[in-house]
Parts: structure tokens; C-alpha cells; sequence
């Protein structure tokens, strides 16, 4: 399994004074205080959340207009954006820690800004909302359309937000999206770092896993020494950046590994976890699989831990080098699981590349 190495959180710093200014440097804490859900919040949040799907025909007509102005790869203006942030919030902040997702399902990995290449991924496994969708994180940074990737996906979530479940990766965060490419890329097309800014502080309400039909366990990165049970994770304060460590760093950070119990991370956030890990948690659980992304793999899906553990990969081509395959997992509703392969999208004017293992250049 080839690895997606980031920068290990804590060198992040170092190398914000090399790639972004000063001026913003204030806004990498957000205050938690005025973001903590409470549990009076958690106890309505079904009722909220009913309440705050039902869409207005003027809402679901700028939604509309903001889907197809996307789905051409045209990106909003920065009012548009401030008003989908804050729609978004409106759905996403009664969101559980663990959100409970019904079968049938498709369950995407990484699409790192790769904006055509989510429109293929759409065509493969069928068009929202006809198709349930859960993807797991990573949807900005290091390909060259973040800003309308993440905007189409949002729009998708507050358009029907009972068929798209959309998880935080370890890259919707502050520190990561100002070294690979996300902060640059919103300050090239908008002029500031405004929309930055909104997506964000969007990112901090993303739930941090999702638990299929109660048995499929579906969270970015891997699991974590100081988690042993989902009820652990349901009482996590999520509304913040990602942690340098800790349980929420873990969630987004840690890998499965072919050595058992738990290893140092190469990544500098996070750990590695073997087999015993993986089935003493899903035994813990009454899981029948982690399925998780983080990790570039080759054909698209990669099973480890005797099949306790599948990592899905949705970037085919990453970085527009590797030569990848993607693939989406559909789940039915007798827990049948199909994996669809998928290669890049053609895009005129862009170069293809043959599939190799790609040299390690990270």
C-alpha cells in the first residue's frame, strides 16, 4: 500500500512562515468556546435537523442555479459562498460525531480537488440524490479545482442533506490547507483569503465518522489508542481545528499496518494499527468492517487485516501523476459490497499517464 505522506502536523508551522502571510496567523485557533455543541443541542438535533432540511422553493432555486453554475466548473462568487457556508452550518451543527447512515450507500475516499474527476466519479456510480452518497474526507488541496469541488459537494449536502453525507478529512483543516494548495489556490481566485477562510471554519462542523446501517464503521484517517468504543467518539467535541494529537487527530490521521498493536506514525500525526487492533475493536463494536480512505492504493481499494479493514481511494491519477486507479464501494441493502473502478476523466490539453507505481515524491 502506497503511502499519502502529508507533513507531520507539528513541522505545519514551521512552514506556514514560508507559504502564507502573517496577517492570518490569528485565525488558526478558533474559539471553541462559541462553537461547542451543547447537549441541549444534541437532544434536539433530530428535530433541528428535520426542521432545517426543509428547504424554501426560493432556497432550492439558488441552490439549483449554484449546482449547475458548478457542475460547468465555474466557481461562486464570494457572496455566494458566505451565503452556502452559512446554509451549511445550518445543517451540519445537529450532525452527530458518529453520523448513522442508511443502506443503500456508496462510500467515496479522497477527491483532492480533482473537480472532474468527482464529476466521473458521479457518473460511475449514479447521480445524487437517485444515489446515496457517504464520502470520507479529503476534498481539498493538492489538485487544481478545491474551491469547486468543495463548493459542489456542500451544495449537494444542503440541496439533500439525507442523501450525501459528507465527513472531514485530515486536509479540511487550517494548518494543512495553507501548505498544499487550498489557501493559495482560493487567494488566486478570489484576490483574499475570505473564502478560505468560510470553508474553513465550515470544516470545523463536518462530522468525523459515520456508521453505516450499524455495522460499517467509515472515518477518514483510523482508529485511536484512547478510543475503544463508538460511544466514545459520539462525546468528542468536534467544532474545532484538528488536534496536533489526541483521539480527533487519530480519527483523521492513523493508518493500518501489517505489524501488530500500535506503531509511531510515519506522518508525525496519528498512529499505525495492526490486525489485533482492527478486530478487537470491531468485535468491541459489533462492527462487521472499518472502511476508511487517507491512503493513496493503486487499483482504487485495498483490503487489509483479513478483510476488517478497506481503505477507498477516489482520486485516480493523483496529483495528476501516480497513475492510479479510483473506486467508490456500493453498499446494498443486504450489506453486499461492489467496488467500481474508475480512471481519470479526459480533459483536453492535460497529459495522460500510463499506469506505473509512481516514484516516491512526497
Amino acid at each position: 500500500m502506497d503511502l499519502d505522506n502529508d507533513v507531520p502536523m507539528e513541522d505545519v508551522e514551521e512552514q506556514e512562515t514560508h507559504t502564507s502571510p502573517t496577517s492570518i496567523s490569528s485565525s488558526i485557533k478558533p474559539s471553541n468556546s462559541s462553537k461547542t455543541i451543547t447537549s441541549q443541542q444534541q437532544d434536539s438535533a433530530t428535530t433541528s435537523a428535520k426542521s432545517s432540511s426543509q428547504l424554501d422553493s426560493s432556497s432550492i432555486g439558488l441552490l439549483d442555479s449554484w449546482i449547475e453554475k458548478l457542475s460547468k466548473c465555474e466557481p461562486l462568487n464570494e457572496s455566494d459562498v458566505k451565503k452556502l457556508c452559512d446554509m451549511a452550518i445550518e445543517v451540519l451543527q445537529f450532525e452527530e460525531n458518529v453520523q448513522p447512515v442508511q443502506v443503500p450507500v456508496t462510500i467515496c475516499g479522497d477527491v483532492h480537488g480533482q473537480f472532474h474527476d468527482l464529476m466521473e466519479l458521479f457518473k460511475i456510480g449514479g447521480p445524487c440524490p437517485d444515489t446515496n452518497y457517504l464520502f470520507m474526507g479529503d476534498y481539498v488541496d493538492r489538485g487544481y479545482y478545491s474551491v469547486e469541488t468543495v463548493s459542489y459537494l456542500v451544495c449537494m449536502k444542503v440541496r439533500f442533506p439525507n442523501r450525501i453525507t459528507i465527513l472531514r478529512g485530515n486536509h479540511e483543516s487550517r494548518q494543512i490547507t495553507q501548505v498544499y494548495g487550498f489557501y493559495d489556490e482560493c487567494l488566486r481566485k478570489y484576490g483574499s483569503a475570505t473564502v478560505w477562510k468560510l470553508f474553513t471554519d465550515l470544516f470545523d462542523y463536518f462530522p468525523i465518522t459515520a456508521l453505516v446501517d450499524n455495522k460499517i464503521f467509515c472515518l477518514h484517517g483510523g482508529l485511536s489508542p484512547m478510543i475503544e468504543t463508538i460511544d466514545q467518539v459520539r462525546e468528542l467535541n468536534r467544532i474545532q481545528e484538528v488536534p496536533h494529537e489526541g483521539p480527533m487527530c487519530d480519527l483523521l490521521w492513523s493508518d493500518p499496518d501489517d505489524r501488530g498493536g500500535w506503531g509511531i506514525s510515519p506522518r508525525g500525526a496519528g498512529f499505525t494499527f495492526g490486525q489485533d487492533i482492527s478486530e478487537q475493536f470491531n468485535h468491541t463494536n459489533d462492527l462487521s468492517l472499518i472502511a476508511r480512505a487517507h491512503q493513496l492504493v493503486m487499483e482504487g481499494f485495498s483490503w487489509s487485516h483479513q478483510e476488517s479493514v478497506v481503505t477507498i481511494f477516489s482520486a485516480p491519477n493523483y496529483c495528476y501523476r501516480c497513475g492510479n486507479q479510483a473506486a467508490i464501494m456500493e453498499v446494498d441493502e443486504q450489506h453486499n459490497r461492489q467496488f467500481l473502478q474508475y480512471d481519470p476523466s479526459v480533459r483536453p490539453g492535460e497529459p495522460t499517464v500510463t499506469r506505473k507505481t509512481p516514484d516516491y515524491f512526497l
